[in-house]
């Protein structure tokens, strides 16, 4: 209460190097808002980087139907939870999962292991493609008040699986 907790950057131990957050973008409203599940995945990635567990943050997502982009929506929810703008990464071209990540790894080619900010029904594709693209990956999720409730995310992640299936097979790389 009062002030902002600051993050803490942990210095890797000998030989170790520290996961990065690989924040996926969702929805930007009207006016800038985030959508719901845009707001927990960056809130959740700002506890993550407030209580040492990852060194830094990279938020993709960009413009949908409304500015600004998700990647900017979410740098802004986490610095105003107290997290160093310093420790934050924008991608701001992506609008799709494959994009999300093959650009992050384009902006950091250092990214070796992350840890994939997401909601639980997206985790399975996410780590799919990160997986495919050469990372360590693993999934920190929010909490979801509907979860288990979301039937068209689940359908929806049904046919985007499909989609990274056939892209895998072709061997693709984003872009």
């Amino acid at each position: 209460p009062g002030g902002h907790a600051r993050a803490r950057h942990l210095a890797p131990r000998a030989g170790e190097r520290m996961k990065t957050a690989l924040v996926l973008g969702a929805g930007v409203w009207p006016g800038g808002e985030p959508s719901p599940a845009l707001r927990r995945r960056a809130l959740h990635a700002a506890e993550l980087l407030l209580a040492g567990k990852v060194a830094r943050a990279v938020l993709c997502g960009g413009v949908g139907r409304h500015p600004p982009s998700e990647a900017r929506v979410m740098a802004r929810l986490i610095t105003e939870a107290g997290v160093s703008e310093g420790l934050l990464v924008l991608e701001e071209a992506s609008t799709d999962t494959i994009g999300n990540i093959g650009n992050a790894l384009a902006l950091c080619p250092d990214l070796a292991e992350v840890v994939i900010v997401t909601d639980a029904y997206h985790v399975r594709r996410a780590r799919l493609v990160a997986r495919h693209l050469g990372l360590r990956a693993s999934a920190s999720c929010p909490e979801d008040p509907l979860r288990g409730r979301r039937g068209r995310a689940r359908l929806r992640e049904a046919l985007a699986l499909v989609k990274v299936a056939l892209w895998m097979a072709k061997g693709r790389r984003p872009g």
